[in-house]
């Protein structure tokens, strides 16, 4: 009976979370802050201490690093920025284009308005599309700039990396100057195709001390991709998982997913995180939080000690299996080949998942119009069948092509 009532309790207590948030949870439970006699010596002290449950803490490879294991992706709410950081979300995840640069904005306008804040973050930004080391200082002094910090702590230097070849000397000695000018603390990059070939790439150098990496529920049934994980796990280089809920562009298969997890208390995307963070490997899973219900709906799901059974994986790889047709693996060294005219087909499905699953129209509207005018011209002309008899998760590229161009142009 005991475990009983504590499986309700814990089902209340997520279901109440993520309709009101989870600072007015625990205030309905009894557990808000008292107001504390100011003449108290103890005063002081008691105010150092956090308010709230801090989210807990995970090392960040080698570097020496503690960061929070739920990371914050790119936000322009001032009030998700606070609330993270309350509850002890300390990995900040931007990038120089996000939401057109206002993400870096809105960052800079919470430390100038609470500089004392900064020394509690670990900042995160990104380049974008620098081609030698004169570009990459470029973005890093707008982000700084932007950002009313005077340095990084981690800074991707190589954005959407496919191809390890993009690892140059140039960019190595590029990141040991930025170092010694305490510009950043620490140099990585993303992958967001060709995962493994860049991991395992990345796992032979002794310069990369991070990587934020595409990494979920469907990830853990791929032998490569988990070997170079395992490789860069032993070499000590700090991994943070991206792309945790692994949506589907089309999909039927939701419904049912929805349903099993909610029977076990969570939400379809506290399962896919929770998931992803069994694999201690993984530092830190970062998701995109637009707003306060889904920061702390996922905060929740973190705090809760509950871990997932056999069943729920097992319902989980039946579900990626069943919906593999709709979801882009990038795996672009297959697609690339078919189509060597057409180089950008696992980006617009990448844009396009951004779309359809996320909600990020203008963000994938504006990752779109990137693309070549004489590319984007030729899209619906192109024949895909090649790429698509090639294509590992049988997507229907053709069709999917020109959708991207009818809701993205």
């Amino acid at each position: 009976m005991k475990k009983k009532n504590k499986k309700i309790d814990r089902r209340d207590f997520l279901k109440t979370v993520g309709a009101a948030g989870i600072g007015s949870a625990f205030a309905s439970a009894g557990c808000a802050p008292e107001t504390s006699d100011p003449n108290d010596p103890n005063v002081a002290e008691e105010s150092q201490k956090p308010k709230f449950p801090q989210v807990p803490r995970r090392n960040l490879g080698k570097t020496g690093v503690k960061v929070s294991c739920l990371s914050l992706g790119h936000s322009l709410n001032q009030t998700v920025l606070k609330t993270a950081l309350d509850w002890g979300v300390n990995y900040w995840d931007t990038s120089l284009i996000a939401t057109g640069g206002n993400s870096e904005l809105e960052i800079g306008k919470f430390l100038k308005k609470n500089p004392q804040t900064r020394k509690n973050l670990f900042l995160v930004t990104k380049e974008s599309e620098s081609k030698n080391a004169a570009d990459l200082e470029k973005c890093l002094q707008t982000s700084l700039q932007r950002m009313n910090t005077t340095y990084i702590d981690l800074y991707i230097g190589v954005y959407i990396m496919s191809d390890p070849a993009r690892l140059t000397d140039e960019v190595k000695q590029w990141a040991k100057s930025a170092k010694e000018r305490k510009l950043i603390r620490f140099f990585g990059f993303t992958a967001h195709s060709n995962i493994a070939q860049c991991l395992t790439a990345a796992a032979k150098l002794d310069w990369i001390d991070a990587i934020m990496t595409r990494y979920n529920f469907r990830s853990v049934h791929e032998p490569k991709i988990n070997a170079a994980v395992e490789a860069c796990h032993k070499t000590g280089i700090g991994i943070v998982a991206m792309k945790t809920q692994a949506a589907t562009i089309q999909t039927e298969e939701d419904k049912k997913l929805t349903e099993h997890f909610l029977k076990r208390g969570f939400t379809n995307g506290q399962a896919k995180i929770k998931a992803v963070l069994e694999d201690k490997r993984i530092s830190s899973a970062c998701v995109s939080m637009s707003s306060v219900a889904l920061l702390t709906t996922n905060i929740a799901a973190i705090l809760d000690k509950t871990k997932l059974t056999r069943e729920d994986f097992d319902v989980l790889a039946q579900y990626a299996a069943q919906t593999c047709s709709g979801y882009c693996a990038g795996c672009s060294h297959i697609c690339n080949p078919a189509l060597p005219d057409m180089p950008y087909v696992s980006d617009i499905m990448r844009y396009l998942m951004y779309y359809n699953s996320y909600g990020e129209h203008q963000h994938a509207k504006e990752l779109f119009a990137q693309i070549p005018g004489n590319v984007r011209n030729r899209l619906l002309t192109t024949d895909y069948s090649l790429a698509e008899a090639r294509c590992p998760q049988h997507l229907p590229i053709n069709k999917l092509i020109a959708e991207a161009v009818s809701k993205m142009s």
